[in-house]
């Protein structure tokens, strides 16, 4: 069979799939079918209960639910007091707020950096793990090599598949701790071997925070400012978790709930984030913007970037989606109140790498776009940037390629994933099983002469 003949074979077998594989659009009303788990309102089917953190995007007044400005809390600390207490003291967050989310509470000072010295002490691979594991087939699609470098880690393991708290915290510790290292280094080995390009293989700095080591490990010279850490560390906090109910942290319950180890569980949520539709959405939104770079004359002109971002909705610009990536959000409707944490410092960062006209763009996207969706759509719930419209931003100013932003969030919601699988095996012990309706019809077996 030639290669051709096998593509034309598929394509009609899809055809055969599509035809015969859809559902009447009315039955899910018939059976009162939350189709994407939310209902008619765009809420969230309530399926457990959670800790680790809440958001607030709406108040009842007298009986009636009012959309609010978001809020977003971790443990019960508001993620604006969070940044506002390290701000304030000029420090570094992303252990501390690992803390809080794994353990409940805020670390004191030795607390902290006992665990920063814990995390320090296991951020290591097994022996010549970046050359038989990483290095080998790499990929521009950084989420896949991190999972199969996470699955292979499973085989150096001896205590796979306990279940114990103690173990499973040991394992998802090791996890946080070496994300970064995984990360970069499937970035390194694929921008050499597949763009010819030269490869660096810094070793972490068991002095430095996060933020401050993925910078070091991913630039040639290991050089960063302040202000650089500072932002990105930011952005590790704020994308470190956002309730169960979300598509990765869900698979992790999911997952988790069957029984299953921690590095399967947390390969799993790998699977889930990098989907355009929730983790890959920053991606979006730097190619949504080069696209009308390049498509409106004049970007300063609100009249012409109104007139693109219409086209956006009527499917006529860019990817014909009918889509303004970064706005709007399943669970936000007002404000997101990440967005609005991050913009501050966004502003800041722009200024050092002297892109202010770039962020008077995304400013004036952000400002025109909830108000043409508004009137396009018809949407009166309120909508607003999220986090994901600034985050791609930032990343392109610190020189991170594109195929790390997606990874970037990961090396963040790992705390969250982790929090969340330690609680479902603390709490719930019994596997998460939905139900789904049969819409089919019964036929009669036929033979294979009579068909």
């Amino acid at each position: 069979m030639k290669r051709e003949e096998f593509n034309k074979n598929i394509e009609g077998y899809a055809e055969e799939c599509i035809q015969n594989g859809k559902i009447d659009v009315a039955l899910y009303g018939k059976y009162d079918v939350q189709r994407g788990l939310r209902d008619k309102n765009g809420n969230g089917v309530l399926a457990g209960l959670t800790k680790v953190s809440r958001i607030d995007s709406n108040i009842v007044v007298d009986g009636e639910k009012l959309p609010c400005d978001g809020k977003l809390f971790y443990r019960g600390y508001n993620i604006r007091e969070i940044i506002e207490g390290l701000e304030k003291e000029q420090r570094f967050g992303f252990e501390e707020v690992a803390y809080l989310l794994l353990f409940s509470e805020l670390p004191n000072i030795e607390q902290l950096k006992k665990f920063k010295k814990n995390l320090a002490y296991i951020r290591k691979l097994p022996t010549n793990f970046v050359r038989d594991v990483v290095m080998k087939a790499p990929s521009r699609d950084i989420m896949n090599s991190l999972s199969k470098s996470i699955l292979t880690l499973a085989s150096y393991d001896d205590n796979v598949n306990d279940l114990s708290v103690n173990n499973v915290l040991r394992q998802c510790m090791s996890l946080i701790s070496v994300m970064p290292l995984l990360a970069v280094y499937s970035y390194h080995a694929y921008n050499h071997y597949e763009c010819d390009e030269s490869m660096y293989i810094h070793h972490p700095d068991e002095n430095l925070s996060t933020a401050e080591n993925l910078l070091l490990l991913l630039r040639p010279d290991k050089k960063y400012s302040k202000l650089e850490a500072n932002v990105l560390d930011l952005a590790l906090i704020l994308h470190m978790e956002h309730g169960g109910g979300n598509n990765s942290t869900f698979t992790t319950h999911v997952v988790t709930s069957s029984g299953t180890d921690t590095y399967a569980a947390i390969a799993s949520a790998m699977s889930s984030l990098k989907g355009p539709k929730h983790g890959g959405a920053n991606i979006k939104v730097v190619e949504m913007m080069d696209d009308l770079r390049r498509e409106v004359k004049d970007i300063s002109d609100e009249a012409q970037v109104e007139e693109y971002l219409k086209k956006l909705l009527h499917k006529e610009a860019f990817d014909k989606k009918g889509l303004i990536y970064g706005m709007g959000h399943a669970v936000y409707s007002k404000s997101d109140p990440r967005a609005e944490v991050f913009k501050g410092f966004v502003e800041q960062l722009s200024k050092e790498k002297h892109r202010e006209d770039d962020f008077a763009l995304y400013a004036m996207v952000e400002r025109l776009g909830p108000k043409i969706i508004t009137e396009e759509r018809r949407i009166y719930k309120g909508v607003s940037a999220n986090v994901d419209f600034y985050s791609g931003f930032v990343y392109s100013m610190l020189d991170i390629p594109k195929e790390l932003f997606t990874p970037i969030f990961a090396i963040a919601r790992i705390v969250g994933w982790s929090a969340h699988r330690i609680e479902e095996l603390i709490n719930v012990d019994k596997i998460i099983r939905p139900a789904y309706r049969s819409v089919m019809d019964e036929v009669e077996y036929v033979g294979i002469d009579e068909r």
